[in-house]
């Protein structure tokens, strides 16, 4: 069987996802992989076949979406060539995780495909959503990838195609602890402006950053250049973490048994959308970085018990790879 897995480079959840799901594949089939975006911090620990720029979400430095850098920074021609160019007859199966260039290359020429994703779990009705629907962000979620076929992951079985996190084994072979300090990972802020919020809470904060490229250290804020190791190494050992509402890094602190604060990034309904599914979990939220809301977090004692099984083999075999 020949096998293409095309999955988005923007944010690091999909490499992530994709970094148990490749190997797996590949010992069932001959695997070609297939990424597009280039906002990711994690690195491919497999042969990436084709790297495209693709279509990109970019953000601003207060937490939120950038329209203009979305428009001015990706090369729209490009990746509508890119579509119409792209010969996929090859393939005796195709899954993609979120990712638009051979998604739309598939609807243009009537190839079968199957989304497998998080965003794909947005599409059942009984996933949590905000009150308020975004009906530009409900748009948004179908269209990006026009799939028809979908199973989903999200932090709880919603629908019998909606699966639990697929957590990566160098989450689920750490040993956690708790050493008084809490994690920050908001690449959607600037660094200063959660230094300046975090410096008026009396504990030891360790913020991963995409912007420094050295370490530093502000008071009681310790700054540290993205580095997979460090990163570990403090998820592990912290008491906590204040990140964005995305899906892998609440779901790892979950399973972890860490205390999670989330903070959507501004005009992403995906992340809206997660937000309410993790506060339903016990999790807190906020719009921004407030010291009052974050402080009361520090200070509770959040406990969440949750078990999300490794099972992503078994899905691998009994519903995808009998995808046809």
């Amino acid at each position: 069987m020949k096998i293409l897995y095309a999955f988005q480079g923007t944010g690091n959840g999909h490499m992530a996802r994709a970094q148990e799901i490749v190997p797996i594949l590949k010992k069932y089939g001959e695997v070609d992989t297939f990424i597009s975006g280039h906002q990711s911090q994690l690195k491919a620990t497999f042969d990436l076949d084709f790297r495209h720029k693709g279509i990109s979400l970019l953000y601003n430095k207060s937490g939120g979406i950038s329209y203009s850098k979305i428009l001015f920074e990706n090369n729209y021609f490009k990746a509508f060539k890119t579509i119409y160019e792209l010969n996929l007859s090859a393939y005796d199966l195709i899954i993609n995780d979120y990712e638009p260039l051979t998604g739309w290359a598939c609807k243009v020429k009537e190839i079968k495909f199957l989304e497998l994703s998080h965003q794909a779990s947005m599409s059942f009705k009984e996933t949590p959503k905000p009150a308020k629907k975004d009906f530009l962000g409900e748009y948004i979620l179908k269209y990006y990838v026009p799939s028809e076929h979908k199973i989903g992951f999200h932090f709880e079985s919603y629908h019998p195609k909606i699966k639990t996190p697929v957590i990566r084994h160098k989450i689920r072979d750490l040993n956690p602890s708790k050493k008084g300090f809490y994690l920050v990972y908001l690449p959607s802020f600037s660094d200063e402006n959660i230094i300046k919020v975090l410096s008026q809470i009396p504990v030891e904060w360790k913020i991963f950053s995409k912007y420094s490229k050295l370490y530093f250290k502000d008071k009681n804020v310790e700054v540290f250049p993205i580095d997979q190791e460090e990163y570990l190494k403090a998820f592990e050992n912290c008491d906590g973490i204040l990140c964005n509402a995305g899906f892998e890094t609440p779901a790892e602190a979950l399973f972890l048994d860490k205390k999670v604060f989330v903070i959507p990034i501004h005009n992403q309904y995906e992340q809206e959308c997660n937000a309410v599914a993790a506060n339903l979990l016990g999790v807190p939220m906020s719009k921004i970085l407030k010291k009052e809301e974050i402080e009361n977090w520090v200070n509770s004692q959040q406990h969440i018990t949750i078990h999300y099984p490794d099972n992503i083999e078994e899905i691998l075999v009994n519903e995808v790879l009998t995808f046809k």
